[in-house]
């Protein structure tokens, strides 16, 4: 890992977003999803009422990781967290969920949605609102694709519609609605 820890801004929120792990740029600008994956994902956001400076003073923002993993060892994009890194994380994660106690969680990407369920594709998850509960847990999870610059899942089918199926479930989501009349 590279760099220090970068977090979103600690405000109480019903709604958590979970990424994988800062990227590159991040760092210099000091807050999760700053670059080209923030901006696809505000995108998504802005499409069903909320822009980012409006998510981002509402919606608590954490990580699997906090800090840069650094450079995927083939050169392109971000390298995946260990293991022993995400171990190392998880007690921050774990407390934020234990604190927020959050109605509505969004992992991003593969990595963010294994830490709560296990699947195989992106298909069988992303579209779905899916209940979760763990000990001191009772909330809906609605899985999104990762929002790289890299990735082609979700530009084309059916990636496409999932996605669409997806934010339509986080904007009936009561909190989410909230959000949008703030």
């Amino acid at each position: 890992m590279v760099g220090s820890p970068i977090v979103g801004n600690p405000i109480k929120s019903k709604i958590i977003l979970i990424g994988q792990a800062p990227g590159v740029r991040e760092g210099e600008l000091q807050r999760p999803f700053a670059w080209t994956a923030g901006k696809n994902l505000f995108k998504w956001f802005s499409s069903i009422g909320v822009g980012e400076e409006k998510f981002r003073k509402n919606v608590y923002m954490s990580a699997v990781c906090r800090c840069y993993p650094g450079k995927n060892i083939s050169g392109s994009g971000d390298r995946v967290p260990s293991d022993l890194e995400i171990k190392k994380c998880s007690k921050w994660l774990n407390y934020e969920l234990k604190t927020l106690n959050p109605n509505l969680i969004i992992p991003v990407g593969k990595l963010a949605i294994s830490q709560f369920i296990n699947f195989e594709k992106l298909n069988d998850v992303v579209g779905k609102k899916i209940k979760y509960k763990k000990k001191f847990l009772d909330s809906d999870l609605v899985c999104l694709p990762h929002p790289s610059g890299l990735s082609t899942w979700y530009k084309k089918e059916p990636g496409k519609s999932l996605l669409t199926k997806a934010l339509c479930l986080i904007k009936k989501n009561k909190n989410w609605k909230s959000i949008i009349r703030k």
